[in-house]
């Protein structure tokens, strides 16, 4: 069972309710040591002192704030323990707001709040569910590790949710940081009508279980097929930037290929069900055998002639050139994008007759 990492009481009013702060989320990162090349010899860190080379012990070391080159003032740890705001371990809610109306760019690490005590559950549920029904955040402050935290307290099924969030100075203002921006809002037209089309077409129920961390379990299996001889297809290069010429062609490939992206999805799996789960990208694929090496696998089937080719919209062109790195694909209106294709077909029927 999970220990709390901190331990106080929420306030509101004269209310107050004792509860622990426990962390909701884990991380998945595949974590790796630090080893010399050529070796299995690990590397440490450790603390020296720049000017003597020598290791300093953690009971030596002291906090200090440069107000001048080569000047600093020392401030000791205990220092700052002694003037830490909020050292009773209250989480004082000052004021209830609207959820809504907290911009998510605020909003920091999340931790799940229980009461400490079976005596404790019908104050805590009446605060969660007052939180619920009005859809207000309860905003209070708390100290925790020599910092003092601005949070927001929301309502989930069952339980509290506390959400740091950042100060008001700690938030970039992105007109003044960000290199370049629209000056003036997409104004309405066709181009806008098909990029709402698109996002309803993509439009969908949230559900965290459809999505996974496709990078690591990339990491995870390039650390098998190394540890068992074998070899990891890489990654695909991202697709080059859209031209604006052919932005409407490409929504309305973009929209075709939404609208038909089940039926397309099993016509290019050979008929696999729905259900059926796809090989995974980046699957390792085993050294070649002599008595696998002549024969004709999915990597010796004949390209598409121009016919088919038109056929497709510009995106899934695109997407085909993009498989192929056709140079200059994204200046190519769709003609060109066919020619370029076909052209990558002849080149390669001249390969295999030579």
């Amino acid at each position: 069972m999970a220990r709390a990492i901190w331990t106080g009481v929420i306030t509101f009013g004269l209310v107050s309710v004792p509860v622990g702060l426990f962390t909701a989320t884990e991380d998945h990162t595949v974590h790796f040591h630090q080893l010399q090349r050529g070796t299995s010899d690990r590397i440490r860190n450790r603390r020296v002192n720049e000017r003597t080379g020598k290791e300093v012990e953690a009971a030596d070391i002291v906090k200090g704030y440069e107000v001048g080159e080569g000047e600093y003032v020392v401030v000791d740890p205990d220092e700052l323990d002694e003037i830490a705001p909020g050292r009773s371990r209250t989480l004082d809610i000052t004021d209830f707001v609207d959820l809504d109306r907290i911009d998510p760019v605020y909003f920091g690490r999340t931790y799940y709040l229980a009461p400490r005590g079976e005596e404790y559950l019908k104050v805590y549920e009446l605060l969660r569910t007052a939180l619920a029904e009005t859809g207000k955040a309860g905003v209070a402050t708390f100290v925790m590790r020599n910092r003092q935290y601005l949070t927001a307290l929301r309502a989930e099924e069952r339980v509290l949710l506390l959400q740091t969030l950042h100060w008001a100075d700690e938030v970039r203002d992105p007109v003044r940081e960000l290199p370049e921006l629209p000056s003036s809002r997409a104004g309405r037209g066709k181009e806008l009508d098909m990029a709402l089309r698109l996002v309803d077409a993509l439009s969908g129920d949230w559900d965290p279980e459809r999505y996974h961390d496709t990078y690591q379990e990339k990491v995870r299996e390039l650390v098998r097929a190394k540890a068992e001889g074998e070899e990891v297809a890489v990654a695909e290069e991202a697709p080059g930037a859209t031209n604006v010429v052919d932005l409407m062609d490409v929504l309305r490939g973009s929209l075709e290929q939404a609208k038909g992206g089940g039926e397309r999805a099993a016509r290019n799996s050979g008929g696999r069900g729905a259900d059926e789960p796809r090989k995974k990208a980046g699957a390792p694929r085993k050294k070649p055998t002599a008595a696998g090496k002549g024969k004709a696998g999915p990597a010796h089937r004949t390209p598409p002639g121009r016919s088919e080719l038109r056929e497709l919209s510009k995106a899934e062109l695109y997407q085909r050139a993009t498989e192929q790195d056709v140079p200059g694909r994204s200046r190519m209106s769709r003609e060109q994008l066919v020619d370029a294709l076909s052209g990558t077909r002849a080149r390669r029927k001249k390969t295999t007759a030579a």
